[in-house]
C-alpha cells in the first residue's frame, strides 16, 4: 500500500517537475502569435526610426507572431536607452528595439563604457529599411549656396555660423559632417540634437546653419522652399529628390553611407520567436502601403534574414573602427 501510495504521489508530482526542469523557451514557443509586442526607438516621432517602427509594426500584427504591436519612443542619451531598455527586457519577443546599425556598429567604437555589448546581448531579427544621409542648408546661409563646395567656402568665410546639427554625438550623420570638415580642412562645429526634427526646426528658424541627417527627415521642408539639401550620400541619387546630386557626384567619394534601420531582439529569445518576428517583418515590407509610407521619408524596404543582419552589422562594425579612430571622437570627448 505504502508503495502503491508513493508511485502515484510520484506520478502526480512528475508533470510539476518536468515544468520546473523544462527550459523557458519551450513555453515562449508555444505562445505564439504574442498578444501585444512593443517596438522601442530611440529617437522622437516624426523621424526615421519611427517612421519604420510604426509602418512596419503595424502590419506585423495579425501574423503568426503578435496580434498587434505598439511603439515607444525612448529618447535620449543618443539613443542607448533605448538599447538599455530592450536589453533588460524578458527574452520572450515580446520587446524589440528598432535601432540605425550605428548604435551597435558605431558606439562600441567611441564609448570606452558602453552599457550593453552589441554582439552578446542580442540577437538580429532583419533589417527593416535603408536611406541615405542628406546635407541642407536653412536660411542663415545665403541662398547662393548651391553646392557642397559652396557650402565649404561659405563656412571658412563665416567660422562663428559654421555650424551643423545631427540627431546624436556618436551618430551616422555626426561622422559625415566630421569628414566633411576634416576632409577638407574646414572647421565645422557639431552640434547634437535628441532626433533629426529638432534640428531640422532650429535651421529653418535660423538659429542652425546646416544638418546631417537622413535625407528623407528633409524631404518636405526642401520641396516647400524652407531649406535647400545640397548633397546626399547614396551611391546614386535619391529617386525621392533626384534634382539633388550625391556626395560623389560632387567630388566627396568619401562621403558615400547608406544607413539600415533594423529590428533586434533580446539575447537568448528562442530562435523560433525571432524566426517568426523576420517572417513578419518580411511580410510587412511587401505590403504597398508600407512601401509608400517609407518612401514619403526617404526610405526603401531591405528585409532579408536574421544572418544577412548579423554579417552587415560585423561589416560596419569593422570600416567604422578606423574612420571614428582617425576623426578621433569619444563620449568623453
Amino acid at each position: 500500500m505504502r508503495n502503491n501510495r508513493r508511485q502515484f504521489i510520484q506520478a502526480a508530482l512528475a508533470p510539476a517537475a518536468a515544468s520546473a526542469l523544462t527550459p523557458w523557451s519551450a513555453f515562449a514557443q508555444s505562445a505564439l502569435p504574442l498578444e501585444i509586442v512593443k517596438i522601442v526607438n530611440g529617437f522622437p516621432a516624426g523621424g526615421s526610426a519611427d517612421v519604420t517602427s510604426r509602418r512596419v509594426g503595424d502590419k506585423m500584427g495579425g501574423t503568426s507572431y503578435t496580434k498587434s504591436a505598439v511603439v515607444e519612443n525612448k529618447t535620449g542619451a543618443a539613443g542607448r536607452i533605448a538599447v538599455d531598455t530592450v536589453k533588460a527586457a524578458n527574452p520572450d519577443g515580446a520587446t524589440l528595439l528598432l535601432t540605425p546599425y550605428s548604435m551597435m556598429s558605431i558606439y562600441p567604437h567611441i564609448y570606452s563604457k558602453l552599457s550593453y555589448d552589441p554582439f552578446k546581448d542580442f540577437v538580429t531579427v532583419g533589417m527593416a529599411s535603408m536611406l541615405s544621409h542628406g546635407l541642407a542648408v536653412g536660411p542663415l546661409v545665403p541662398a547662393t549656396v548651391k553646392t557642397v563646395k559652396d557650402y565649404l567656402a561659405w563656412a571658412k568665410a563665416n567660422p562663428n555660423d559654421a555650424s551643423y546639427g545631427s540627431p546624436a554625438a556618436g551618430s551616422t550623420p555626426h561622422f559625415l559632417g566630421a569628414l566633411l570638415g576634416l576632409n577638407n580642412n574646414v572647421d565645422l562645429k557639431h552640434i547634437p540634437y535628441r532626433g533629426s526634427v529638432p534640428g531640422i526646426a532650429d535651421m529653418i528658424g535660423g538659429q542652425l546653419a546646416s544638418m546631417f541627417t537622413p535625407h528623407g527627415d528633409f524631404i518636405a521642408n526642401h520641396k516647400a522652399g524652407k531649406i535647400r539639401i545640397l548633397a546626399t550620400s547614396g551611391r546614386t541619387r535619391s529617386t525621392f529628390v533626384p534634382e539633388v546630386p550625391t556626395f560623389i557626384e560632387q567630388g566627396f567619394p568619401d562621403l558615400i553611407v547608406e544607413e539600415w534601420f533594423g529590428f533586434f531582439a533580446p539575447a537568448k529569445t528562442p530562435a523560433s520567436v525571432v524566426t517568426a518576428a523576420n517572417a513578419a517583418m518580411n511580410l510587412a515590407l511587401k505590403d504597398k502601403g508600407v512601401i509608400e509610407g517609407l518612401g514619403l521619408s526617404g526610405m526603401v524596404p531591405v528585409g532579408g534574414s536574421p544572418e544577412d543582419m548579423a554579417r552587415d552589422m560585423k561589416k560596419q562594425f569593422d570600416a567604422w573602427g578606423p574612420i571614428v579612430k582617425r576623426i578621433g571622437f569619444t563620449a568623453e570627448s
